[in-house]
C-alpha cells in the first residue's frame, strides 16, 4: 500500500509543497533486513556519554565495539547512535549534565539516528530525591522523541534495575542483545518506550548455546505480520510452525514451503484447537517459542455492538491464548527458557471508539502478560507483548482514505510502520540476549500519540 505524502516528502519540490501547504514530511526509515548477524552494528558510528560513576558505560562501549561499531568522540563527526548511561544521576546538577551533553551531541545526529538511554529504575530507589530523577529521564526520553521523529529519528529508554553490570560481567551479552535492537535500524518503527531490563534475570538466566533446531509457533500466519514473522523467525534459524483458519489453508502452505516450515490449518476457536496443537508441538518439542498473533475485529459501537461480535472477538483475541497455554502447561511442552509472545495492539493501551471488544481483548493480552511472566521467570522464559499502532497491512488498506491518513499520522515518524517493522520486534523478543526483558509491552508504533 503506497503512502502517497511519504512519497512526495522524498523530493525537494515536493518538500516545498508540503512545506506551503502545513503538511507532514516524513522521512524515510532506514530499516535493516535478513537474519541477525554478529556485527549488526557494522558502519555506525556510536557516541557514548556517561554521567557520574556511569556503571555500564565501559561494558556498553566494549559491546558497541564488539558489534563493529566505531566509537567516535570529536564534535564534527556525525554521528548515527547515541548512547547515554545516565543510571548514576541521584543529583539536579548531572540531571542538568545529562541535558547539556545531549543537547550538545544533537546536532550531530544523522537523519534516522538511534538514541538509547539507560536510567536506573525509579521504584527501586533508596529516596525520593533519586526517584523523581530517574522519573524525570522517562520524561526526557519521551520528548526528545517526538522532537527527533520529525527527521526520522527515534529514542527509547531503558530502566535498569540496582545491580550494576560493568564490563567483563556475566551480564554483558545481554545488554549486548539490548544495544543490538535498540541501537540499530530494526527497532525503526520503535520509539519512546520505556522498558524494564530486570538486572536479576541477567543475573540467574545467563543465554546458553541456541539448540541446533528451535522450535517456534506462529498464530494467525497466513498474512500481514503474521507472515512477515514467520519469515523473519526463519531468518534466525526457527522451524516455524505456521497456525492458520482452514479457509486460509492455501496462503499456509504457500508462506510454509517459503520458510522451510509447515502449515497447520487450525480453527482457533473450536473446543479441540489446544489439544491438536499440543500433539502437534509434542511430535515435534519442545517449544521454543510460541508467538499468539491470531486476531479479529468486529468494530461497531457499543451500544450496536452484538453479542456476537463481542464473543468473536474476546475469543479469537483472548481466549484461545488462555486456552492453548494451558494445553502447553499441562503437558510440559516448553523448553527451559523459552520465549512467548502475545500481540497486543495501542488500542488495548489508549482504547479506540467502536472497538470496546478489541480494546478489551487486547488489554486483557496485557494483564495476562505481566502476570505470567512472573510465573514463569525462575525457568528462565520470557513473556512479552507486542502491540503495534498504525501498521501498513490488507486490513488498513480497507480503511476510508481520511481514517487511514490520521492513523498514519498520528505518530512522532509520521508515518505508518510495516509487518516487517512488528516482525523485527518478535525477533528481538525471541533471542536469548532478551532475557531482561519480560512482563513489558513492546509497542512497535512510531511514538504513537493514542496513550502516549
Amino acid at each position: 500500500m503506497t503512502d502517497r505524502l511519504l512519497e512526495l516528502a522524498q523530493h525537494p519540490w515536493g518538500q516545498r509543497l508540503l512545506s506551503t501547504l502545513g503538511l507532514p514530511q516524513p522521512r524515510r526509515l532506514p530499516r535493516r533486513d535478513g537474519p541477525s548477524m554478529p556485527e549488526e552494528l557494522a558502519g555506525r558510528l556510536v557516541h557514548l556519554i556517561g554521567i557520574g560513576d556511569a556503571p555500564l558505560l565501559s561494558a556498553l562501549t566494549q559491546i558497541v565495539v564488539a558489534e563493529g561499531a566505531t566509537v567516535v568522540k570529536e564534535a564534527q563527526v556525525p554521528v548515527s547512535t547515541l548512547i547515554v548511561d545516565a543510571t548514576a544521576v541521584s543529583t539536579l546538577d548531572q540531571l542538568r549534565d545529562v541535558f547539556r551533553q545531549v543537547q550538545a551531541s544533537q546536532a550531530r545526529l544523522t537523519p534516522g539516528a538511534r538514541v538509547v538511554i539507560f536510567a536506573a529504575d525509579p521504584t527501586s530507589a533508596q529516596q525520593a530525591r533519586v526517584s523523581a530523577l530517574a522519573q524525570a529521564l522517562q520524561g526526557f526520553a519521551r520528548a526528545m522523541a517526538k522532537e527527533l521523529g520529525r527527521r526520522g529519528g527515534t529514542v527509547n529508554l531503558l530502566k535498569v534495575g540496582p545491580i550494576p553490570i560493568g564490563s567483563g560481567t556475566a551480564g554483558q551479552p545481554l545488554l549486548a542483545g539490548t544495544v543490538r535492537f535498540f541501537g540499530g535500524d530494526r527497532s525503526s518503527y520503535v520509539s519512546g518506550q520505556v522498558l524494564q531490563w530486570r538486572t536479576d534475570a541477567a543475573a540467574r538466566h545467563l543465554p546458553g548455546p541456541v539448540a541446533s533446531r528451535r522450535l517456534a509457533v506462529v498464530t494467525g500466519a497466513a498474512g500481514g505480520i503474521g507472515a512477515a514473522t514467520a519469515r523473519r523467525l526463519s531468518q534466525d534459524g526457527f522451524h516455524v510452525l505456521c497456525v492458520d483458519v482452514p479457509a486460509a489453508s492455501e496462503a499456509l502452505e504457500a508462506l510454509a514451503a517459503r520458510v522451510g516450515g509447515e502449515a497447520l490449518p487450525l480453527d482457533l476457536t473450536a473446543e479441540a484447537t489446544p489439544a491438536a496443537l499440543a500433539d502437534a508441538i509434542a511430535a515435534r518439542g519442545p517449544l521454543d517459542l510460541m508467538v499468539h498473533n491470531a486476531g479479529i475485529t468486529r468494530d461497531r459501537t457499543l451500544a450496536r455492538m452484538s453479542a456476537a461480535e463481542w464473543d468473536s472477538v474476546l475469543t479469537v483475541n483472548l481466549a484461545s491464548i488462555l486456552a492453548i497455554d494451558d494445553a502447553l502447561d499441562a503437558r510440559a511442552l516448553w523448553r527451559e527458557g523459552a520465549r512467548e509472545v502475545c500481540l497486543s495492539s495501542i488500542s488495548g493501551i489508549a482504547g479506540n471508539a467502536g472497538q470496546t471488544n478489541y480494546s478489551a481483548s487486547k488489554a486483557g493480552v496485557i494483564g495476562y502478560v505481566t502476570h505470567r511472566a512472573q510465573q514463569l521467570r525462575d525457568r528462565g522464559i520470557t513473556v512479552n507483548a507486542v502491540a503495534p499502532g498504525f501498521i501498513e497491512t490488507a486490513m488498513t488498506g480497507r480503511m476510508p482514505m481520511m481514517i487511514r491518513e490520521v492513523g498514519r499520522r498520528l505518530n512522532s515518524l509520521k508515518q505508518g510502520g510495516r509487518p516487517d517493522d512488528v516482525a523485527e520486534a518478535i525477533a528481538f523478543l525471541a533471542s536469548p540476549q532478551s532475557q531482561p526483558l519480560s512482563g513489558e509491552v513492546l509497542r512497535v508504533c512510531g511514538q504513537s500519540l493514542l496513550g502516549a
